[in-house]
């Protein structure tokens, strides 16, 4: 642990496994693809990929483990929106599951509230700055306060509230992806996926070199 921690900020990058309505997720390949190939940046860091299971009744578990193992400073979680045109940053996570859809076993969570805590929690990503940054490598961005009412949105609540054990980063937050593949303008090639998650990990590093996260 004392080893990652000489290497700079520890970031660690979640995708989610398949659920109903998408038996392919590509944020699972693109966490697979991180992980493969690790990319390289100006600034040292730490990194931790890991694929999420999309299940109500064990996503905090699943939290409070890669938690209690790596405690990441800078946590950037991505997901699934068949209906994104492009990255599209999350600015709120709200703690509530209304509205909630079943989980890839069918179940749903066993209550409203997500975790204890305010009900809704800002991002804490450097969002004008990723942007920005998507931009200039002309790749689509679009915004979003509604981060949607399934797992999403509860595992962007968790790591905001700090709920699960260990994982408390400084920064953290959401953001959504379309489909991968060749073709319309809802979809991202893998390779454009990629790019993407770099320069937001870039990003967020950039941010923290500056010290702008502790203020």
């Amino acid at each position: 642990m004392g080893a990652a921690r000489d290497l700079g900020p520890r970031i660690l990058v979640t995708g989610f496994g398949p659920f109903p309505g998408a038996p392919v997720n590509p944020t699972e390949a693109l966490v697979a693809d991180l992980a493969d190939a690790p990319p390289r940046f100006d600034i040292p860091c730490a990194l931790r990929m890991a694929v999420l299971d999309v299940d109500y009744a064990t996503i905090a578990t699943q939290l409070s483990a890669i938690g209690n193992d790596f405690s990441p400073d800078i946590a950037i979680h991505f997901g699934l929106a068949a209906e994104c045109r492009g990255f599209r940053l999350e600015r709120v996570a709200r703690n509530s599951h209304a509205g909630a859809r079943p989980d890839r076993a069918g179940g749903l969570p066993a209550s409203e509230r997500i975790c204890a805590g305010p009900p809704t929690l800002s991002s804490s990503l450097p969002l004008d700055a990723i942007a920005k940054a998507l931009g200039e490598h002309d790749l689509p961005v679009e915004w979003s306060d509604d981060a949607g009412g399934y797992l999403c949105n509860t595992v962007f609540t968790l790591s905001r509230a700090g709920a699960c054990n260990g994982l408390d980063p400084a920064m953290s937050g959401f953001v959504h992806v379309p489909m991968a593949g060749e073709g319309t303008q809802f979809r991202l090639t893998p390779a454009a996926l990629r790019q993407g998650a770099c320069v937001i990990v870039q990003t967020c590093l950039r941010h923290w070199a500056s010290g702008r996260h502790a203020s």
